[in-house]
């Protein structure tokens, strides 16, 4: 029997009408055993989503001021939803225990008030749908310092669903430590729990719903009608999805990824809509890609480093990222010359520190210039067919030319998968229109 796993987003499930939408979803196919859910989002532009009210009680309580206002009304949230879908739900039993818990503090506060949302619209979920709940603290494991525990949720994971052929509503972006600490993942952190439940019970595929009908081959607020993206691969979404372009969290590859099950992104509105397929590799009657999507970010600065004889002094390159790394500092991008070393990192992470790294490098390193260079922004244009096509990278440079963006830098991965742009900040959005002009020609 074919199993899927389906995950919903908070905009999918911010209501009672959208509860109705995704139930019709999980019954049009029986093989939808597994339904991770997020917690409320936002009905409209001007709402709050129920997670974020969730840490803002826990804001008021550190602050020493009362939260049950706040409570009050995420519990309204909660009865709205289970009302208008006309069932029956104990909102009262868990929020004297949401606040019982939040008087007493601790360590984990925090977590575990963020945690409810999933948790609670799970429960109302699982209910509607006369599905089996399954708390996702039982199955998805964190060390005791918070740390996510790979194998043991893979096993836990496994063991509590072999041979059992039921159909269940699991909690996302969460789980425990041994002691039933609850710990979170990131913001998004639902995509990873409906990656880690698929790669568990050995799902044919994964499905995450959310409000868009799949990835689109640029940002569509720069480029008008960019083209949607039918099938992705892996190593292209790492590069899209670390730039920004992506509806997915970035971690809720790897599990399905080594196990080798495809993605689908699906859009809630429309699931009439096939929506973007990540995948190892495309279907053989798939007609390949040159260039799969175009992505960036502003907000860069590259710290700029000339000294000769560079390249015969060993460890120079060491010596600069450990300083680096000394301040805490990641660095995105290191093109280089024979005498000349760049390394581009975020503004906001070198910002704060830059005098004091500035003078360790004059220091441990004497170049004879060094220099600081912000607003940069930098695109990637993505394509498994860049390094396998003749005269791509010609016309995406004199795309640029001709619009009048001076480029500021160029880099390029060992895998060919990837061409990065540095361009002025105030050229970026023009930028990235130029390269998408060569992507809708080839």
């Amino acid at each position: 029997m074919k199993t899927i796993v389906t995950k919903f987003g908070g905009s999918s499930l911010a209501d009672s009408a959208h509860f109705e939408k995704v139930a019709a979803i999980i019954k049009a196919d029986s093989s939808r055993r597994f339904v991770v859910a997020s917690a409320p989002g936002k009905r409209d532009k001007a709402d709050v989503k129920v997670t974020d009210m969730l840490y803002g009680c826990c804001d008021l309580k550190a602050q020493g001021e009362d939260a049950a206002a706040d409570l009050a009304l995420i519990q309204e949230r909660y009865d709205g939803i289970a009302q208008g879908l006309g069932i029956g739900f104990d909102t009262k039993s868990e929020f004297e225990i949401i606040r019982e818990k939040l008087d007493h503090g601790g360590s984990f506060i925090r977590d575990y008030m963020a945690s409810r949302g999933e948790y609670l619209n799970s429960k109302l979920l699982a209910k509607y749908l006369g599905f089996g709940f399954v708390d996702a603290a039982e199955i998805v494991r964190f060390t005791a310092d918070g740390k996510f525990d790979d194998a043991a949720t893979d096993r836990l994971i496994a063991e509590r669903f072999a041979d059992d052929k039921g159909y269940y509503v699991i909690p996302g972006f969460y789980g425990a430590d041994e002691n039933g600490n609850i710990h979170t993942f990131t913001r998004g952190g639902s995509d990873v729990t409906g990656s880690l439940v698929a790669r568990g019970v050995s799902a044919d595929v994964y499905e995450n719903w959310t409000d868009v009908s799949g990835m689109l081959s640029a940002d569509p607020n720069i480029v008008d009608g960019p083209r949607p993206i039918d099938y992705v691969s892996y190593p292209e979404l790492r590069e899209l999805a670390y730039m920004g372009a992506s509806v997915l969290h970035e971690n809720a590859i790897f599990p399905v990824r080594k196990a080798g099950i495809p993605i689908n992104i699906r859009n809630t509105n429309r699931p009439e809509d096939a929506g973007t397929m990540i995948v190892a590799n495309a279907p053989k009657n798939h007609r390949p890609r040159v260039i799969t999507g175009i992505a960036g970010k502003k907000g860069f600065s590259a710290i700029q480093v000339e000294k000769s004889m560079m390249n015969a002094e060993v460890g120079f390159g060491a010596r600069l990222l450990n300083i680096l790394a000394d301040h805490g500092i990641p660095f995105e991008h290191c093109p280089t010359g024979i005498d000349t070393m760049s390394v581009v990192v975020q503004a906001g992470d070198l910002k704060p520190v830059e005098r004091e790294v500035l003078a360790e490098i004059e220091k441990e390193l004497e170049p004879e210039v060094l220099l600081v260079e912000d607003d940069l922004a930098m695109l990637a244009v993505v394509g498994q067919g860049i390094a396998y096509s003749y005269g791509v990278t010609a016309e995406l440079f004199e795309a640029l030319a001709d619009n009048k963006i001076n480029v500021r830098m160029i880099d390029q991965g060992s895998s060919g998968l990837n061409i990065i742009i540095g361009v002025d900040g105030a050229q970026y959005e023009d930028a990235v229109r130029a390269c998408y002009s060569v992507l809708e020609t080839i």
